[in-house]
Formats: C-alpha cells, sequence, structure tokens
C-alpha cells in the first residue's frame, strides 16, 4: 500500500464502505482510466461482495458472489448483460450447494471454472466454495475440488478457511 497514490488511498477508502453496484461499476471503469490496479481489484472484489442478497460468510453468499463475479466479466467483456441462466435454474430447483456439489463432481471443469482461473479468479470458483465450507461438502465433492485445483496447476490448500487471506469487504 506504501507505492499508492493519494487518490488511490482515498479510493480504496470509500470502496470499503461502498455499497451501490452502479457507483463500484464506475470506479472499476475510473480505476481503468487511470491505470490503478489495485483500486480496480477492490472495487471489483467489493461489487462481487455486495451484490449477493445472502449473509456474508455463508455458502449462499459465496455462490451468488462467484455467479455475480463471473457475469459482471462477461459483461464487461461482451458489453452486454449476461446471466448465467442454467446455472441460476438448477439453483432456484436444487439449491446452492446441490448445484455446487452437482458441477464440482462433474468429469471436466465447467466454463465458468476456466474462465474464473484465466482471469486470475480462482478464489471465486464453486470448487474454492466447497473448500472454504468443508461442513457443507462431502469428501468426495471435497476430493473432486481438490483434484479439479491441482489439474489447473493450483495449490488447493489456499482455498481453505485456515489459509483465505482478508477480503476488502
Amino acid at each position: 500500500m506504501a507505492d499508492l497514490t493519494s487518490n488511490e488511498r482515498n479510493a480504496l477508502a470509500a470502496i470499503a464502505k461502498l455499497e451501490d453496484p452502479v457507483r463500484l461499476r464506475e470506479m472499476i471503469k475510473n480505476a481503468r482510466r487511470h491505470n490503478s490496479a489495485a483500486v480496480e481489484a477492490a472495487a471489483f472484489e467489493r461489487l462481487c461482495f455486495v451484490q449477493p442478497e445472502a449473509t456474508p460468510g455463508t455458502v449462499e453468499h459465496d455462490v451468488w458472489q462467484s455467479i455475480h463475479a463471473l457475469e459482471e466479466l462477461l459483461r464487461e467483456e461482451r458489453g452486454r448483460t449476461v446471466r448465467l441462466s442454467r446455472t441460476r435454474q438448477k439453483i432456484s430447483r436444487d439449491g446452492e450447494a446441490k448445484t455446487v456439489s452437482d458441477l464440482t463432481l462433474k468429469p471436466s471443469p465447467s466454463q465458468g471454472f476456466h474462465d474464473l482461473v484465466e482471469r486470475g479468479l480462482p478464489e471465486l470458483t464453486f470448487e474454492a466454495v466447497v473448500l472454504r465450507h468443508p461442513r457443507t461438502f462431502d469428501a468426495e465433492v471435497q476430493q473432486a475440488a481438490i483434484k479439479r485445483f491441482k489439474a489447473a496447476g493450483l495449490d488447493p490448500n489456499h482455498f481453505t478457511p485456515d489459509t483465505q487471506e482478508p477480503t476488502h469487504g
């Protein structure tokens, strides 16, 4: 944080308090225009954190944080609103935990897994949700998540509750 300008420090302080997705998207655009990766990352993380309606720290919040993050990235790339309709429908039918379990147990990673890992956001994958909530997911699902991270060249221990880095939210 020592290398940040006073404007960046002020922006980070403001972001930490913001709850408005529209304002956070503006902060992301401004950060890009000013080439401030730290502010852009903080605003994106906060945007993903404030969008879910579920209680922070719950499986439900983490699942919706992942969905909103991927939708936001795709919206930004495609220039239009993108909804993960099939995932949303499955959650409506089966709930968050079952949806995450089913997708994690599939033989091949979802496109969302690839998209988030390629963008440097593996902590937002459903597999990371599994590892952060070991009481919710059985051993088979946890092992599938571990295997998927290892196959992607990522250390699964980075995503367990004991090793999670604090977030800006």
